[in-house]
């Protein structure tokens, strides 16, 4: 930077040489710049192009260097310098903004070369505009306050380095690069137009929009492209929403060989948008290698810089590029520019030496004509005499069309932009104003930098309605609009815009489309698809794929407990507890909460057998009391079958507290319930039981003693001892660890199994344990009391029903511990009525059967046989 500084001050110090005398010197302008040019109180310098290119003169430095030479008219330019003319000669006639002051202007054409307008910048700094100066001092004309332009970034970086060290303001209507809102490296520099960082951004509210998360990127191989890649790729990678399939760089330079590389790139990639960040040239030699090639099916998203080229329109193109969306320069309406224009008039007294010579040139372009005399090397061939006073109107040139006003609008905005800085400037209070011991600018003693002071405060409103000011960078409120490129069934090109996307300092960034006004390059009309891979739906999460893009990825299904709800989801996130993944694991939903209940089929089945079993309970003790009387149910002592029967109708009734959903009392009350059942029924089978071994041993003789140790006392207390035992191991179980509700969720990850926990093991065991040992005794005394005479043959049943029971109970506890949840009552509920009924039938089927169906069977003489000495009941 220091460097800079000293080879510009040269640069400046050289343009001034003493000559002849000492009260006056020569200015050494040695190059020839072509101009425009307009006095006043103060001067606005500009940047223009207007000619294309250069020739460069030879350097053999052996004679006097030549001239650069400018050729190539460029029109457009030229009206781009005339809005500038014009946005001064509307300020000069308005009562309202400086209102005291004349502006002037100092125009230079920069040729679209970096040395042509570096010079043109340094000759607007020096601030000299004649050859020779007789002041002592060597002042010349005022010297510029601040510049318009340049239209290129490369030469804005350029030329505001320089500028920057003079604090000189530079506004640029063209250059977007975001490299210049470096305020470090530009302090000076300020642009009317959006920067390539705010177009990056809206291509990328386009790509979100339409879904387009795969794209390819051709960028130019200069400071535009080059920036605006970086900040694509940054601004991509930050937002997450989308990757670059590939990044190719274009070059000026047809080279056919590299053209058809990137063009096979882009076959070869499955991405279907292709975004270019580039100026005409480039782009205009890429498609011509897609035309060669016939690559269809690209959505095209343009930079500004080619997103209104008419180049590009033509027939042969469009099959390729038609459709393409593109963001371009907010357009804009300046009134009463073409009348300005129609009023434009050479300088019919310009010589060779003149500099005010651009509309002399654009007159001798348009009408084919020369003035006398010709300046040298501006126009050849040309047999006709301009006259000055032909008539624009009558030929078809570019200069007059105003429909269509970007960039050229930009230019109007950055004229404003000046005039009411300086308006500010000089509206400054003595005494109140910003600089040093609260001074204020004069009109006489105003310096540029001051000037970029009230720049930076600029904030005012065109007569279009658009509002101008600048951020702490330089950069303008950013708005574009949306461009999209028509082709008609009639072979008509047509750039609609169909939509805009800005910035505003409430709102943020907004996009706005209308659709419907889209035209789409394909068979479908519809938006492409430009994805690597399909978005996951939620309940799967993506997971890259290896050396590939973030974007390319596969999608992976939640595993069970976990969901994602959203698309494209990195991570599967846990239920919380008592929730479970769907099925779809797109969302949490409560766990299922299972217990074995009177709806399903199993607890039906369950309670209807446990309803059947009482009823035929019932039904049987109604049958054995209305024949109470008949012999065999008096010789089978009957009051202990009628506590066996009501025994038998809790034990199917106990069952029942196993149905429905577990609360604090049934679970207390149904292993209490169950295990003094089964020890009443248990009991009275044994009582039975030891009973018809004593009546056997009292018929023979000397045995009779036996009967008095079980009479009817005797049997009701041994019944009552032993359910009084199995009451008090309930009893202590249920105050020391009472069974009671609990949600288990070991089982089944998805279901929560409501059960009642047993409380303590031990006790469940010692009232399983109890049962069986009444149980095995008894079996076992019926067991040796199987050969008694066929009037005492109970003991055959009692052992048969005994065999049954204990089958069952011992099969019941393997099954219930491998049974889970719901399926463990289920088991036990299933045990409770398979014994019952095996008691029930063993004891009491063949008792019913003789008294229903066999009553000749049911007499004493019957139950006697031959054997008369049998006693009666027992």
């Amino acid at each position: 930077m220091q460097s800079l500084r000293l080879v510009s001050s040269l640069l400046i110090m050289l343009n001034v040489s003493a000559a002849k005398s000492s009260t006056s010197c020569f200015l050494q302008r040695k190059f020839h710049l072509n101009g425009m040019h307009k006095a006043g109180d103060v001067v606005l310098g500009g940047l223009f192009r207007a000619h294309y290119f250069p020739i460069s003169p030879d350097r053999s430095f052996n004679s006097e260097p030549e001239q650069l030479t400018c050729y190539d008219l460029d029109v457009e330019g030229l009206k781009r310098a005339q809005i500038m003319a014009f946005a001064i000669d509307e300020i000069n006639r308005s009562p309202e903004l400086l209102p005291n002051v004349t502006l002037g202007y100092s125009l230079y054409d920069n040729c679209l070369t970096l040395g042509v307008g570096f010079r043109g910048a340094l000759a607007l700094l020096s601030g000299q505009q004649e050859e020779t100066v007789t002041d002592e001092k060597c002042l010349g004309s005022p010297p510029v306050i601040g510049l318009v332009g340049d239209s290129s970034s490369t030469h804005c970086m350029a030329i505001s380095s320089v500028l920057g060290l003079y604090k000189v303001p530079i506004v640029s209507y063209f250059a977007t690069c975001s490299c210049l809102s470096d305020r470090q490296k530009y302090p000076s520099f300020f642009r009317t137009i959006p920067s390539d960082s705010f177009q990056v951004r809206a291509i990328i509210q386009i790509l979100k929009h339409f879904g387009w998360t795969w794209v390819g990127l051709l960028i130019s191989d200069d400071d535009y492209g080059l920036y605006a890649a970086r900040s694509f790729q940054s601004d991509l990678s930050t937002s997450r929403e989308g990757c670059l399939a590939y990044l190719e760089v274009l070059t000026r330079k047809k080279d056919s060989a590299e053209l058809k590389r990137i063009v096979d790139v882009m076959k070869k990639s499955t991405a279907r948008v292709v975004i270019v960040f580039s100026d005409e040239v480039p782009i205009l030699n890429l498609i011509e290698e897609v035309v060669r090639q016939k690559l269809t099916g690209l959505q095209w998203l343009a930079s500004e810089a080619w997103s209104t080229a008419a180049v590009l329109q033509t027939p042969e193109l469009m099959p390729y590029l038609g459709g393409t969306l593109g963001v371009a320069v907010r357009r804009g309406e300046i009134p009463g520019l073409r009348d300005f224009l129609l009023q434009t008039r050479p300088d019919l007294h310009y010589n060779n030496s003149n500099e005010n010579n651009m509309v002399n040139q654009f007159w001798e372009f348009t009408f084919q004509c020369r003035f006398a005399p010709p300046p040298a090397g501006w126009v050849e061939n040309r047999g006709t005499l301009c006259t000055g006073e032909e008539d624009l109107q009558s030929v078809d040139t570019k200069f007059l069309d105003i429909s269509n006003l970007r960039s050229d609008y930009n230019i109007y905005k950055a004229v404003y932009a000046l005039a009411y800085a300086l308006d500010d400037m000089l509206q400054c209070q003595p005494g109140r104003g910003p600089f040093s011991k609260n001074g204020c600018a004069t009109l006489q003693t105003l310096q540029p930098w001051q000037l970029v002071y009230y720049l930076e405060k600029v904030n005012f409103t065109t007569s279009f309605g658009d509002q101008v000011s600048f951020d702490e960078n330089g950069d303008a409120l950013p708005i574009y609009d949306i461009m999209n490129w028509s082709w008609h069934p009639d072979g008509r090109t047509e750039v609609v815009t169909v939509g805009d996307v800005k910035a505003s300092v409430l709102n943020g960034e907004e996009l706005r489309l209308d659709e419907d006004k889209i035209f789409w390059n394909f068979e479908s009309k519809q938006p492409p698809r430009s994805v690597c891979s399909e978005n996951c739906p939620p309940g799967t999460r993506t997971v890259r794929k290896k050396g590939e893009p973030e974007c390319c990825f596969d999608c992976i299904p939640c595993s069970e407990g976990k969901i994602s709800n959203s698309t494209n989801s990195l991570e599967c996130f846990s239920c919380p507890e008592g929730f479970w993944s769907s099925p779809q694991r797109d969302q949490c939903v409560l766990k299922q909460t299972v217990f074995l209940s009177y709806e399903e089929p199993l607890g039906l089945c369950l309670t209807a057998a446990s309803l059947l079993g009482t009823f035929i309970c019932a039904v049987v003790l109604g049958i054995l009391i209305y024949h109470r009387r008949t012999p065999i149910v008096k010789a089978n002592n009957s009051e202990v079958s009628f506590q066996l029967l009501l025994s038998l109708k809790l034990c199917f009734l106990c069952s029942l507290l196993f149905i429905g959903r577990p609360r604090l009392w049934t679970c207390q009350l149904r292993h209490a319930a169950f295990g003094i059942s089964f020890v009443l029924c248990v009991s009275c089978i044994l009582v039975k039981t030891m009973v018809v071994l004593a009546v056997f041993k009292a018929s023979k003789p000397g045995g009779g003693a036996s009967l008095k140790w079980f009479g009817v006392s005797q049997q009701r207390g041994t019944v009552l001892v032993l359910t009084s035992v199995q009451a008090a191991i309930c009893t202590v179980w249920l105050v020391l660890s009472s069974p009671m509700p609990h949600k288990n969720t070991q089982y089944h990850n998805n279901k929560i199994v409501y059960e009642c926990a047993i409380g303590s093991a031990v006790g469940f065991s010692v009232l399983l344990g109890y049962i069986g040992l009444l149980a095995v005794i008894s079996c076992l005394i019926a067991f040796f009391s199987r050969n008694l005479p066929d009037n005492f043959n109970e003991a055959k049943l009692i052992t048969f029903s005994m065999l049954i029971f204990c089958a069952v109970w011992v099969a019941f506890v393997p099954a219930y511990i491998s049974s889970p949840g719901k399926h463990a009552d289920a088991v036990e509920v299933f045990a409770i009525l398979a014994s019952s009924f095996g008691i029930l039938v063993s004891l009491f089927g063949p008792k019913c059967y003789i008294i229903l169906l066999k009553p000749e069977r049911n007499t004493k003489k019957a139950l006697m046989g031959r054997n008369t000495k049998g006693t009666s009941e027992y």
